[in-house]
């Protein structure tokens, strides 16, 4: 008769997987320590392209600030990075969209139901370019269902889910028809108490508008670009501030992948990447902007290549030394940037 496993070691797996889960579903709660913490605290939730990458989420930064969240943007597979890390997405008051292509709102409408579900207290305000009425109805269209079963099952006792909180307000930002100074085109996205949301036009086309977002707090500042080709004007907006987080995709990395593709007889999908080239920021030219905007710290996120087999940290960033810019780095998903309110410092970490 064959010996029965050991129900111990069992009943331990079993315990660790429940109190993990335990811990995920209790995500909306923060420590003390961190709630009393005077600062503006940056997440990189995703950071590769539209390209699946393993272990890197599409495009999503998070920002918190004043004991609030926002994000820039939210890709595929990023709002199950932000619940495994147990960020407090009940305190989620706005997304913040740099332009409409899908690999930047795909989780819209999943981040806009676990937030409502968490216990946020009031509608997600989407706000963007021209074309987010439209996206923020789809969403709130297409959960329509799942939000009255939600509230049907979940609404009883001390547990409220009113339908209109877990709606997504839009909230569109129209940029002056002329350049400002240094042709920079901005216009004031959001404000609450300290914070200060600002909305700076870059070049995507032929994605127009599309939008970066400079964050000021209390002193302390980062602007996240979005995606742009090379574009002074942005520069110009980032300039004093702390952190620039910008977009960065290799060209010879994209041309190697375009000539392999052609040689495996997709010339569909060649077509598709070769048309990339001309819409987006090499690491070389994002140094440049950040020296030029004379920011402390340059940190590259959406990195199209990262992954793919010709990547490695070196080959991607190679002339970027030769820059002379502010101190670099690439964005991990998971990592944390602290800038602390009376401070000079810039604290990186990872989730």
């Amino acid at each position: 008769m064959p010996s029965l496993p050991n129900p111990r070691p069992m009943i331990g797996r079993r315990a660790l997987l429940i109190f993990a889960a335990i811990a995920i579903i209790g995500a909306t709660k923060t420590s003390p320590a961190r709630a009393q913490a005077d600062e503006l605290k940056i997440t990189l939730c995703g950071t590769s392209g539209p390209l699946p990458i393993r272990d890197r989420a599409k495009a999503c930064v998070a920002v918190q600030a004043a004991g609030s969240m926002y994000l820039v943007d939210i890709g595929p597979e990023a709002t199950e990075n932000i619940q495994l890390w147990r960020m407090p997405v009940a305190t989620a008051k706005a997304v913040f969209i740099t332009h409409l292509h899908s690999d930047h709102i795909g989780e819209v409408g999943e981040f806009n139901m676990q937030s409502w579900v968490a216990g946020r207290p009031q509608p997600l305000a989407l706000v963007g370019p021209p074309g987010i009425a439209e996206l923020a109805d789809g969403f709130n269209l297409a959960y329509h269902m799942d939000h009255g079963f939600r509230n049907a099952h979940h609404a009883h006792g001390d547990v409220k889910l009113p339908i209109e909180m877990g709606l997504l307000k839009a909230k569109t930002i129209t940029m002056p028809t002329t350049d400002g100074p240094g042709g920079v085109r901005k216009a004031t996205a959001w404000t609450d108490g300290g914070l200060t949301v600002t909305a700076i036009q870059v070049a995507h086309d032929p994605v127009k508008p599309a939008y970066a977002y400079r964050f000021d707090y209390k002193g302390r500042s980062v602007v996240i670009s979005g995606d742009t080709r090379k574009w002074p004007p942005l520069a110009e907006a980032s300039k004093g501030a702390d952190v620039l987080i910008h977009e960065a995709q290799n060209s010879n990395m994209t041309k190697m992948m375009v000539a392999g593709l052609q040689g495996m007889g997709n010339g569909r999908m060649a077509a598709v990447m070769n048309d990339t080239l001309s819409y987006h920021t090499t690491p070389v030219e994002a140094a440049e902007i950040a020296k030029a905007a004379g920011v402390k710290q340059l940190v590259y996120y959406h990195l199209t290549q990262a992954g793919l087999p010709m990547f490695t940290p070196e080959a991607f960033t190679a002339g970027v030394a030769a820059v002379g810019g502010p101190e670099w780095r690439l964005a991990k998903d998971g990592t944390t940037i602290t800038l602390p309110v009376g401070s000079a410092s810039i604290v990186f970490g990872q989730q």
